[in-house]
């Protein structure tokens, strides 16, 4: 079983950058597909980005592509969001999720692992 933590969530104008990172503990972090999904209030939980085990490849919503990176490093047990030219509808919480399956899943309930979330508002 899989413990998520986020965190590198906050305050940013439009344009700007931020990081977040998620920590993993519990089984092999290597044996996890990662993603990563966003939830603005009022609004169903979306899609963001998604990173295989070995890291070799990705995909992303096609609203953030250009933009965000997914990366990890299996030595240190966590996967990254790279967020950059960030957006005021880029504000959401943001969750990491883990999943033991190897395909790059972009559905909510394909996710068996989740973390609590880390907050990002981009402000106009």
């Amino acid at each position: 079983q899989a413990q998520l933590v986020e965190s590198g969530g906050g305050l940013v104008q439009a344009g700007g950058s931020l990081r977040l990172s998620c920590a993993a503990s519990g089984r092999s972090f290597s044996a996890y597909t990662m993603g990563w999904f966003r939830q603005a209030p009022g609004k169903e939980r979306d899609f963001v980005a998604v990173i295989s085990r070995s890291g070799g490849t990705t995909n992303y919503a096609d609203s953030v592509k250009g933009r965000f990176t997914i990366s990890r490093d299996n030595a240190k047990n966590t996967v990254y969001l790279q967020m950059n030219s960030l957006k005021p509808e880029d504000t959401a919480v943001y969750f990491c999720a883990a999943t033991t399956g190897t395909v790059l899943r972009v559905g909510v309930r394909q996710y068996e692992y989740w973390g609590q979330g880390t907050q990002v508002t981009v402000s106009s």
